[in-house]
């Protein structure tokens, strides 16, 4: 059926790396950035880690004429970091900020000062509705000992559902970010499989960039080498996604990612490469279906379904391993807040002794019973504190994992009502380490 309409669309995605005083020539960078947004003139650009609302007013006033429209995201202590620019106009915005962000006391990571959040507008391409998204999750400071992953698993979970349910009217999807995993890592696969987002990296025939799409590179002057361990040559952690709707075809022409330094400058934009695609949307009416493309459509979502089943077994998996690891240490919390305030009723006692023992003439040590009481009160604050936020991680996770079994036990059913999927869903292995899943488990 012939095409009634064809847009192209130029998407831009870059983590800036924008700490003020503490990034690397900082300044310098955004106004590189600017100069060259203003000269690429790209339809959408996102950016993350853009930490300074002062960086972000820069940039705006920098590309008013080529990308009129902005918006900027402010969550947590120090700002999401997130920030779009666009051609076209936006209609609305909103910002979902996750639930779990990391542990406020590791400050040397910084990410849950940051309020890591995911931030979306609701732009009119031509005659079509897109709904454009922005994210940056948690990083990943150990490949081996990751801690955090339960947390980007949670904040992957968090992700797919805003996107689902925000997008129901959408003609294009687009998603772009710093998700902070590898492409076949679980919470990357989550995403995907769930919201039926496509790679641009793997969706274009035309690619021109770093070797394998990777986008934090060992050649890039602002990363240590030793942070790649094991991965010589870098890793591919930044992200555009997208995907179309019955009435709108989406296709990626062409990618390309930055390669380290910019001509004519000594450095590179940041620590990261920078992303663009070129996106291809057509509009059309949607055909009707034979019986026979019934059939293949219906075999089709009988092996998404199954695979998707997999995918949110592991992930409820990993979120009870950090259910368990976030009960223990709010165990160890209350433990050593009664250890403190039994060594403040000690000392309590200790020091009304000389009070009760009448006629005894004996000078009180006040320094040591001020410094002691005030290292008890100490213990018993820093516990308190921790044992609140363990147990709102603990509920964070808790619904997570509610979440998820519902959500296993709803594609099961969908999964039994396809009659060809009857024993392939009977028969299925879960995952290691895993028993058969009662959806009201």
């Amino acid at each position: 059926m012939a095409n009634a309409e064809s847009v192209r669309v130029r998407v831009f995605n870059l983590n800036c790396w924008g700490i003020r005083y503490l990034s690397k020539h900082c300044g310098q960078r955004y106004a590189m950035i600017g100069d060259m947004l203003c000269k690429e003139e790209h339809d959408i650009v996102l950016l993350q880690e853009v930490w300074s609302e002062k960086d972000y007013l820069s940039l705006k006033k920098k590309l008013a004429c080529s990308h009129p429209h902005s918006h900027y995201f402010k969550s947590g202590v120090i700002g999401s970091g997130l920030a779009l620019f666009s051609k076209h106009r936006i209609h609305d915005t909103f910002l979902y900020r996750y639930s779990l962000n990391g542990y406020p006391y590791m400050a040397h990571h910084g990410d849950w000062f940051g309020g890591k959040a995911v931030g979306m507008a609701v732009l009119s391409i031509a005659s079509l509705t897109a709904n454009v998204y922005v994210t940056h999750l948690h990083a990943e400071y150990c490949r081996d000992k990751d801690a955090y992953l339960p947390h980007r698993v949670v904040q992957a979970w968090e992700l797919q559902q805003f996107v689902r349910h925000t997008s129901a009217g959408a003609d294009v999807v687009i998603l772009g970010g710093d998700l902070n995993m590898h492409p076949q890592d679980l919470g990357n696969r989550l995403l995907r499989s769930y919201t039926g987002l496509r790679d641009s990296y793997l969706e274009t025939d035309q690619f021109d960039g770093c070797e394998d799409g990777i986008t934090l590179i060992a050649d890039n002057p602002f990363i240590s080498k030793k942070e790649l361990i094991p991965f010589e040559k870098g890793i591919r952690i930044d992200y555009i996604l997208f995907k179309g709707s019955p009435k709108t075809d989406i296709f990626c022409d062409s990618m390309s990612t930055t390669k380290g330094s910019v001509r004519d400058h000594p450095f590179p934009y940041s620590d990261h490469e920078a992303l663009t695609s070129e996106l291809r949307l057509e509009s059309h009416t949607p055909p009707g279906t034979g019986r026979d493309e019934r059939s293949k459509d219906q075999d089709t979502a009988t092996g998404k379904l199954a695979e998707l089943v997999d995918i949110v077994t592991e992930a409820r998996t990993e979120v009870k391993v950090g259910l368990h690891c976030a009960e223990s240490m709010r165990y160890t919390a209350a433990r050593t807040g009664v250890m403190g305030l039994a060594l403040l009723f000690l000392e309590l006692a200790i020091a009304a002794v000389p009070w009760l023992a009448l006629g005894a003439d004996q000078p009180f040590p006040r320094t040591s019973f001020y410094l002691l009481a005030g290292l008890c009160f100490a213990i018993l604050l820093t516990t308190s504190l921790l044992y609140v936020f363990y147990t709102m991680e603990l509920k964070s996770l808790q619904g997570a994992e509610d979440q998820m079994r519902l959500a296993v036990g709803s594609l099961q059913e969908s999964l039994r009502g396809f009659p060809l999927a009857q024993a392939h869903s009977t028969q299925r292995k879960p995952p290691d380490g895993l028993g058969a899943l009662d959806p009201e488990e």
